[in-house]
């Protein structure tokens, strides 16, 4: 049987104060991309999401971003390139580090927010962020946005890693994110994210804002956990896929690199 993987953002919370659902997701999703501290997260938020994750037998993976708690990783922020892998490096060995401490072993890294969009622009960039992330755990698999310098990156790099699409954005024609700013980017309609990812799923191969399909390889599908609709539409991505024959599965373990 096909299988694919759903994951989710998760651990997005600071402090006292918390975002989303993450109880209720992690008990649908298959993998978590949980949040380093950059744009969210702290050492108590990862711990614990930590735990839930391995009561769902989830999958956890490294989330990290720019260092703007204050914006949510979501401002464009130019940083030398130096500097740049090295906020990635430092937020990827601690992520890996408590999480070995804590019994649970990292299996993945996505970038988030507009540092991810960023990458999805510019294959430079893209390798310099991922190579900063692999330098720490090479064994890493590198979740990218598919059929974008992400990808292009990731095969200069010869790494290994898995191509993801989005059940609650819109797609530009060069299988870019539509801007949050603009009408109809993000998809708050349970009713339509399922049934569109599952049709993306089975004809592997993205499909745009205006009706273009990109043909793409198709390993996991994002559910941000930050939404309110975020439950309802990973239940009906889940059974929409799961109607197809496919299965729901975490991504293995990378066994490339000893």
């Amino acid at each position: 049987m096909k299988s694919i993987d759903l994951n989710a953002d998760m651990g997005e919370g600071f402090g006292k104060w918390r975002l989303g659902d993450d109880a209720a997701l992690m008990q649908i999703i298959s993998s978590a991309n949980i949040a380093c501290g950059g744009h969210a997260g702290d050492p108590d938020v990862m711990a614990a999401t930590f735990d839930l994750a391995r009561t769902h037998d989830v999958g956890i993976g490294a989330h990290p971003g720019f260092a703007d708690i204050a914006g949510f990783g979501r401002y464009r922020i130019q940083l030398p390139l130096g500097t740049l892998q090295n906020t990635i490096r430092y937020q990827v060995a601690a992520h890996i580090g408590m999480a070995r401490a804590l019994g649970h072993e990292v299996r993945h890294v996505k970038l988030h927010g507009a540092l991810a969009n960023m990458c999805s622009e510019d294959p430079v960039l893209a390798e310099a962020a991922y190579d900063a992330a692999l330098s720490v755990a090479p064994d890493l698999t590198v979740m990218v946005l598919a059929c974008t310098a992400q990808q292009e990156a990731v095969i200069n790099l010869g790494c290994q890693w898995a191509g993801e699409i989005f059940a609650d954005r819109a797609y530009n024609d060069d299988a870019t994110l539509v801007d949050r700013r603009t009408k109809g980017a993000v998809i708050n309609d349970p009713k339509i994210a399922g049934p569109r990812i599952a049709k993306m799923v089975k004809e592997g191969a993205i499909i745009t804002q205006s009706g273009k399909r990109i043909e793409a390889k198709i390993d996991t599908v994002c559910v941000h956990g930050d939404t309110l609709e975020a439950i309802a539409i990973a239940k009906s991505v889940k059974a929409a896929i799961e109607v197809e024959g496919i299965a729901i599965e975490k991504l293995p373990f990378n066994k490339r690199f000893p």
